[in-house]
């Protein structure tokens, strides 16, 4: 190496120390050694390139990463997220995914956002793990009405309320039922100027947080009676594998249209795919039809959940494939 290489090289290691060691900035670095800040970006660049600078990532998450970026490509959707637990803490899953959305959706949120809150378990357990914190003017809507009169802490009202309360920002109730005894019925509610006025608010969503339904007896809408299981069995035969707001989908994740669906008040699938960033969680060997038939019509683009979910979904899409 020749002086004036040497030296260079010198100037590269010592630009390097004080900004990846000494935690300088560029411009910081720039004023000490009276060099230009976009001399310093170049420099900091060829430590790169020519080996001066090599970066070690310590990563633990290896293989959540790699089904994530599997998953993401699979099915075409920008984001997915997976917690992995030892076995012996698997009980311990659903305050994980909880805290795992919470911590995603804290970063995702900024000022001036209007976020849709559907009902649901997972969407309650998350909003209890969100940290207080707050953004400018954001807004809280609930997504569909009430299923029955107990005042669940899973309903979308419920939810919008926790979720307004730690972000410090306005939040809309929703005051509607679920489901009505007649369509007519239902058009004559959303048209209450009050009613109206949160329905209305759905176009302006830009961020939503949902959970995905199973197409069983185990879903909180057939455990707490608002469907019943001759109900649910008639919505099996017509193909339905899974939920999303006030849809159901087949296998291929196609928008199956059932008797009930007029007598709904809430977001249809249709609609929350007009939303940006629509975040789903969802885990359990349960609901990984309905996961799947969810990711392939692309109803949410971010997905949240656990290792064993995650590796069953890829397996369930392998051997249920979809027809074109």
């Amino acid at each position: 190496m020749t002086d004036i290489a040497e030296e260079r090289t010198r100037l590269l290691v010592k630009v390097s120390h004080l900004y990846y060691i000494d935690g300088l900035n560029q411009q910081e670095i720039a004023e000490r050694l009276g060099i230009s800040r976009p001399q310093i970006s170049r420099m900091l660049s060829a430590a790169k390139a020519q080996g001066i600078v090599q970066i070690s990532i310590r990563n633990p998450y290896s293989e959540e990463q790699i089904y994530e970026r599997v998953i993401a490509e699979t099915f075409g959707i920008h984001d997915v997220m997976i917690i992995q637990m030892p076995e012996e803490e698997q009980h311990l899953v659903d305050l994980k995914l909880a805290r795992a959305g919470a911590a995603l959706l804290e970063s995702v949120l900024k000022d001036y956002d209007t976020v849709g809150v559907m009902a649901g378990r997972t969407v309650s357990e998350l909003s209890k793990e969100l940290n207080y914190f707050s953004r400018k003017q954001m807004q809280i809507v609930p997504l569909i009405g009430g299923w029955g009169a107990d005042g669940a802490t899973w309903h979308a009202n419920s939810n919008a309320r926790m979720i307004g309360e730690k972000l410090k920002a306005k939040y809309m109730q929703l005051n509607a039922p679920a489901i009505v005894a007649t369509e007519e019925v239902r058009d004559t509610i959303v048209n209450e100027p009050e009613i109206s006025k949160v329905v209305d608010m759905w176009d302006q969503v830009n961020v939503a947080i949902v959970g995905i339904s199973q197409i069983t007896d185990d879903a909180s809408i057939v455990k707490f009676g608002y469907f019943g299981s001759k109900e649910m069995d008639e919505i099996r035969s017509l193909g339905a594998v899974g939920g999303v707001c006030t849809s159901f989908l087949d296998e291929q994740g196609q928008v199956i249209s059932y008797p009930s669906e007029p007598r709904l008040i809430g977001m249809s699938a249709e609609h929350l795919r007009r939303i940006p960033n629509v975040i789903a969680t969802a885990s359990g060997l349960d609901k990984v039809p309905a996961i799947c038939s969810v990711l392939r019509g692309k109803w949410v683009n971010v997905l949240v959940t656990d290792m064993v979910t995650a590796k069953a979904v890829l397996e369930w899409h392998q051997s249920h494939p979809v027809t074109s």
